[in-house]
């Protein structure tokens, strides 16, 4: 039963992969790429949910007292799952706005680039850590010497990533006040263009006025 189990977790972390890998492309996709590759990643979820199932329905056949490390690997891979779902759901909304590319030109596709780069680098770090935190619930519940210490040194491996977790979450905050303002910027640039071509039509409708008048009294003084 083990090596079915094992066999689905190796098919899960194949598929998982593939979708973390498509989830970060769709942002940045043109709009008929993008559709197509929304379609096959919620194909793959489904796949994945699948198997997911399946391999909560091997946990159940597996006895009570050799259960609790597959249980532990379930509940990774389940909020794995759900924070897949969560990114794909951000994803194909984030950055979807054409006309704010458009306007924003090299400067906001530079920095819309480097925040998909570091989401895709905050995420994979988070899947890492919660992968560490599995295994060294693993070793624990073992009760072996060997397994403990390892589990230790995941728990320093662990400390580290969330170190750069933290750090890679700075970087997107910075990433976020810098693109807010660029859009203050912007929205103060269009609003002086609307007020500018405001002003020339009264211009205009003034110069107009005053070329008719001008010919009305040259036409009367005749």
């Amino acid at each position: 039963m083990s090596a079915d189990f094992e066999g689905y977790e190796q098919d899960f972390a194949v598929l998982t992969a593939e979708i973390t890998s498509k989830i970060s492309r769709v942002p940045r996709l043109p709009p008929d790429e993008k559709k197509q590759m929304v379609a096959n990643v919620e194909k793959q979820l489904e796949e994945a949910r699948e198997l997911l199932e399946q391999m909560d329905l091997e946990v159940r056949e597996i006895p009570p007292q050799s259960r609790g490390m597959y249980s532990n690997r379930m509940r990774s891979y389940k909020q794995e799952m759900g924070k897949l779902e969560t990114d794909f759901k951000r994803s194909r909304i984030a950055y979807s706005d054409e006309v704010r590319n458009e306007l924003l030109g090299d400067a906001g596709n530079s920095s819309e680039n480097q925040r998909a780069h570091l989401l895709d680098n905050t995420e994979r770090l988070e899947r890492s850590s919660r992968r560490l935190e599995a295994g060294y619930q693993i070793a624990v519940e073992t009760g072996k010497n060997s397994e403990k210490q390892i589990g230790q040194e995941m728990l320093e491996n662990l400390s580290h990533d969330r170190e750069r977790i933290q750090r890679a979450r700075e970087r997107l905050r910075e990433t976020d006040a810098n693109l807010g303002k660029s859009s203050r910027i912007l929205t103060g640039m269009l609003r002086r263009i609307i007020q500018n071509r405001i002003l020339l039509v009264i211009l205009g409708i003034i110069v107009v006025i005053t070329i008719l008048t001008a010919i009305t009294f040259f036409v009367r003084g005749h």
